[in-house]
């Protein structure tokens, strides 16, 4: 009598779902299709991506690349079931980097990590990395998914994108930064994608559920509302750089808020002196200092604290190029200066105060 054989492990036995891979591929084809741009047909498939970078236009071209992720905000979307808007934050991140060193995005890859690959939740995850690259003229050329049972629980997943832009090799940001310019800032659309592991910290100490009214944004539920996606500044950033030819340097607030951020763009001895009487703080960092007892020093290191983006132009050009903005659809606010470096070598100082009062 033969005896029969037991069927082996495979694949799917471990965890692993390459049909569900496969789905997923035929659900984002369409979106990564739509981000097309001169230099890239925004196809996938292959083993690589490609970028022409000859009909660009650029003369003298020099690349520049950035690579960043979301953080925490990441178990946000997931404990909500909110997945629309993290793929712009990634992309946000990246390309908001890339603008600062006078750089128009090209490109962009992006890496989907999870646990379970639930393709429909993964494609509205890619979706919004389409709809970030739009926003910033930059084409979708590839991505990666990797599904790792045992690394990330069921549900979970994390991400990280690619961006890799140019200019012109005399173009690059920052340049002649001198005592007696002007700081401008560019207002945010909220937290963005840095210091959620504080949020989620005070949202944990409030109290409150990820369902609960938000207190600082009547008519959406808190989780909704943290979940706003990050403002990307390319085709203001980028308009306003080419029309004037005046600004001197750009520094996005990211992780390390003011303090950290803006010195990355100074020389040695220079420092910025910032009016916080000037700074339009949304009603969210309110609710946040109050919540978590916050100090304004926490805040400020922590949180762009509604300016996302930082522009330095001289005396003479502040009102040429916040004209530019303007017309590119921003606010600027008059933030400060630059000045030498006190006696107590601060590179950031400030004056006046944050308006962080009770959440309206």
């Amino acid at each position: 009598m033969t005896e029969s054989r037991r069927p082996g492990l495979t694949y799917a036995d471990a965890g692993v779902d390459i049909d569900a891979g496969n789905r997923l591929v035929d659900l984002i084809k369409p979106l990564v299709r739509a981000t097309r741009r001169t230099g890239a047909d925004a196809e996938i498939g292959g083993f690589g991506a490609v970028f022409d970078l000859k009909p660009t236009g650029f003369r003298d071209p020099v690349l520049v690349a950035a690579t960043d992720g979301v953080g925490t905000k990441v178990k946000i979307a997931v404990e909500t079931g909110r997945h629309d808007g993290i793929g712009i934050d990634l992309v946000a991140m990246s390309v908001n980097d890339l603008v600062v060193q006078g750089a128009e995005p090209l490109f962009f890859l992006d890496y989907f990590a999870c646990g379970k690959l639930e393709p429909e939740i993964a494609a509205k995850v890619v979706a919004g990395v389409a709809e970030g690259c739009k926003q910033a003229g930059c084409a979708l050329i590839g991505g990666e998914t990797a599904e790792m049972p045992g690394v990330y629980a069921a549900g979970d997943y994390d991400l990280a994108g690619f961006a890799v832009g140019a200019a012109e090799r005399g173009g690059l940001l920052p340049r002649e930064v001198a005592a007696g310019d002007r700081v401008l800032g560019l207002v945010s659309s909220g937290v963005h994608s840095n210091g959620y592991s504080l949020v989620r910290r005070i949202v944990e100490k409030s109290g409150l559920g990820w369902d609960a009214p938000a207190p600082f944004a009547p008519g959406r539920a808190l989780g909704e509302a943290l979940l706003e996606p990050t403002r990307i500044y390319v085709a203001s950033c980028l308009a306003a750089l080419r029309e004037t030819r005046a600004i001197k340097a750009f520094a996005h607030i990211t992780g390390g808020g003011f303090p950290d951020n803006i010195p990355r763009v100074l020389p040695k001895g220079l420092s910025v002196a910032i009016d916080l009487d000037a700074m339009p703080v949304p009603p969210v960092f309110r609710w946040l200092a109050e919540a978590g007892e916050v100090a304004e020093a926490e805040m400020l290191r922590t949180f762009n604290c509604g300016i996302g983006m930082i522009a330095v132009v001289a005396e003479d050009d502040v009102d040429v190029v916040e004209a530019a903005f303007a017309r590119a659809g921003e606010t600027p606010v008059r933030l400060g200066r630059v000045t030498p470096v006190g006696a107590d070598r601060a590179r950031v100082t400030y004056s006046g105060k944050l308006a962080l009062g009770a959440a309206s």
